[in-house]
């Protein structure tokens, strides 16, 4: 039947607090029987799914960040819906976004763990990894669907909902026009040429840095200070949808380590040789910066996320009481669910039971068998995954409402750390207590970043007027292939790159991880002096005002993959700021959006291409010319004209087209 909307546009008391008595009537309203569930919508974003999962854990490796898919995919379903000629798709469109968007948050959970698994020297088969990614992604979905109308509904206007706002507004406007399609299109074959040609033929350096001049080099020998820049699109598209301010955050906790603690350390101790952790042989002075880094400046960086992550909970323990209340009423069935109209029904508490109950099943049988072999350590594992899923769910929901962006890594290596003490304590240790803890630590990981994804999509629905409980159903949908994919992507990237600090995809996170637990399950040196001091510069910086998650991970992640997000973030406010016409402004950054959009998924989504040519091994890199300074003044020249592209089509933008 025909979608009835009362109009194309949001109501006005969409964002903001209502009024006692007040309420919110979306534009499709509860009375409208709207198309929401159809072949063409359910493939599309299985499509959207398989897609963006391969894109997103390519990128994801390689610089620690996953961008957020909802937005692309909307513009891609908005595009396509238009070019196609089909009439009233707002709520199709909105179906294919929720079930793509399970690629950026499976992608999320699985990348910053399982990775490890294989930095340790451990073989992840393919069941393992798909299996550990597809339970920690229903359980995510399970138990925020509870706390749905707490943080949709009842903290209406409350929560700014970043992502939301901006992916509900594409597809909004998708209702009248698509010429969104074109620009992302257009960037996204920019991103991807550029990209491709970078990794696959090396015309260009792929990271230029102040070693491109004698006196860097000399800098960098003597003081151990470098700058350093990625030039990938990719990346630069990345920084500039973070924008000015977080990506400002993260470099500044960057330059602290790089410009301030490494040449300190240097000076003043160039001769120390006492290990601070596994590995650590060389003086100081005989490190390089990028050394000095790894062995020094890391751990500050991982003690920082990890407190950050503590700071978090701390912050949400109310919320997440209200939410408990939320869900015992609604499991006991008080809330008279029965009665609901259609914008405001999900699934039954007894169907939410019941498939937790087999995916805790499947996840015990799994546990057992697949990676355990004991019966009370699996018991212990299945709990630790529900207790430590369970209280932070509404952390990362809460987290994605207000600022966008869910400290799923953090919150995972307090995860890991409580997961090897126990296990540990229950005689489990070495690379079998390795495995299981990395693999636990997928599951929760997963479910984490699971929440807050899909909280967003619920958000989406509810200003749209989408049915609640058909996203819930299809939502499990997009979990299963987007795992699926993941982990046969990581697996060819593995068998292509291999993860570290030498290789092209670093996995920065999935260091992280495997730098935490080899000494806990090994007993080996741990830098646990650093750790305490990154902890306490997380209160510090919180008793400040200063966000200590985004501060540390600048801290932890390398400097050359920060510094482009900064780049990307000044680009964003520089067209966003040189009208003095607010509107005009705002359409020059709303097509800057799109534009990075495009470099992000066009540039991720050829990386993925040139890792298969590479895996059936076709050598088309210029290897005699990359490693030279011709080769780097030739990245920063390509870097510069692709940094004048997006400024240049950014202002192209005309209100009236907007």
């Amino acid at each position: 039947m025909e979608e009835n909307l009362q109009n194309n546009s949001l109501p006005e008391n969409a964002y903001r607090e209502l009024a006692p008595g007040e309420e919110y009537k979306p534009i499709m309203p509860a009375s409208s029987k709207p198309k929401e569930v159809t072949a063409y919508s359910v493939t599309m974003g299985i499509v959207m799914a398989v897609i963006f999962s391969a894109a997103a854990a390519y990128l994801g490796l390689k610089v620690g960040q996953v961008f957020e898919a909802a937005i692309p995919i909307a513009i891609i379903a908005v595009g396509v819906g238009t070019i196609t000629g089909k009439k009233n798709m707002l709520g199709q469109n909105t179906i294919i976004q929720s079930i793509g968007a399970s690629s950026g948050v499976i992608v999320a959970g699985a990348i910053f763990t399982l990775p490890a698994l294989y930095i340790l020297g451990l073989e992840a088969q393919f069941y393992q990894v798909f299996l550990s990614s597809l339970l920690g992604g229903l359980l995510g979905i399970l138990l925020i669907i509870p706390f749905r109308k707490y943080f949709v509904k009842d903290m209406h206007g409350k929560l700014p909902f970043p992502e939301a706002t901006a992916t509900t507004e594409v597809l909004v406007s998708g209702e009248k026009k698509g010429n969104q399609a074109k620009v992302l299109a257009v960037s996204g074959l920019v991103g991807g040429l550029y990209d491709f040609i970078a990794s696959t033929f090396g015309l260009w350096a792929d990271t230029i840095s102040t070693r491109i001049a004698h006196w860097g080099t000399m800098i960098a020998d003597q003081f151990k200070v470098v700058f350093k820049v990625n030039t990938g699109a990719a990346v630069l598209g990345l920084g500039y949808i973070i924008g000015l301010k977080y990506a400002a955050f993260i470099c500044a906790g960057s330059f602290t380590v790089w410009f301030v603690l490494l040449p300190l350390i240097n000076y003043f101790a160039p001769g120390m040789t006492i290990p601070v952790g596994e590995g650590v042989a060389a003086t100081v002075g005989a490190m390089s910066p990028e050394d000095l880094f790894f062995h020094y400046g890391r751990p500050l960086g991982i003690g920082g996320i990890a407190m950050a992550g503590i700071i978090g909970i701390v912050k949400s323990s109310k919320i997440i009481r209200q939410a408990l209340g939320l869900a015992v009423k609604e499991l006991t069935g008080k809330k008279g669910v029965e009665k609901a109209e259609r914008t405001q029904k999900d699934i039954t508490m007894k169907t939410i039971l019941s498939i937790l109950i087999a995916v805790l099943i499947t996840m015990f049988i799994f546990f057992q068998f697949g990676v355990l072999n004991n019966w009370f350590h699996t018991v212990l594992a299945v709990l630790l995954v529900f207790v430590i899923s369970f209280l932070f769910t509404t952390v990362a929901a809460n987290a994605i409402a207000i600022v966008g962006s869910n400290p799923v890594s953090g919150m995972t290596l307090m995860t890991l750390i409580l997961t090897s003490l126990v296990l540990v304590s229950a005689g489990l240790s070495g690379t079998s207590g390795m495995t299981a803890a990395m693999i636990i630590g997928g599951v929760v990981c997963t479910a984490l970043s699971m929440a807050g994804g899909f909280i967003t999509d619920l958000k989406i629905g509810y200003w749209i007027g989408v049915t609640p409980a058909k996203q819930e159903k299809w939502k499990f949908l997009g979990a299963a292939v987007s795992a699926a994919t993941v982990a046969g992507v990581m697996m060819l990237l593995n068998k292509t790159y291999g993860f570290g600090p030498d290789s092209q995809l670093v996995a920065p996170q999935a260091n992280a991880m495997a730098a935490v637990i080899r000494p806990l399950m090994e007993g080996g040196a741990t830098p646990w002096i650093l750790y305490f001091a990154g902890a306490v510069f997380a209160l510090i910086l919180t008793m400040i005002g200063v966000p200590a998650l985004a501060f540390a991970l600048g801290m932890f992640i390398p400097l050359d993959l920060n510094t482009p997000l900064l780049i990307g973030g000044i680009i964003s406010w520089f067209v966003s700021t040189r009208s003095k016409d607010d509107a005009l402004n705002k359409a020059r950054k709303d097509r800057g959006t799109l534009i990075a959009s495009g470099l992000i998924a066009g540039g991720a989504l050829m990386g993925v291409v040139s890792a298969i040519l590479k895996y059936l091994e076709v050598d088309w890199m210029t290897t005699g010319w990359l490693g030279t300074t011709g080769a780097e003044v030739t990245g920063l020249c390509v870097y510069i004209a692709l940094i004048v592209y997006v400024i240049w089509d950014s202002k192209r933008a005309k209100k009236e087209l907007m």
